[in-house]
């Protein structure tokens, strides 16, 4: 799997076949949420919630907010 970060029991993985906006989707235990990434200009935003209890989505979004910019620049390595 295309894994581009590991942090506090999250997987953030960018498909290298997916499409815009960029977004990547995080695992933790059993569930996934799809989260765009936004710009400088604009915080990340949930797209998808499965299975993500609230205070566990919360904290994925906390940490794209936190590795917001590394993960537009994997997006952009990967897809252009």
């Amino acid at each position: 799997m295309p894994t581009v970060l590991r942090v506090d029991g999250f997987r953030v993985i960018i498909w290298p076949n997916d499409h815009a906006p960029p977004h990547v989707h995080v695992f933790s235990a059993e569930a996934q949420a799809t989260i765009e990434l936004g710009d400088a200009g604009r915080h990340p935003r949930l797209r998808e919630n499965l299975r993500m209890k609230p205070a566990v989505l919360a904290k994925a979004l906390q940490v794209v907010f936190e590795h917001q910019a590394m993960l537009m620049q994997k997006w952009r390595e990967i897809h252009g």
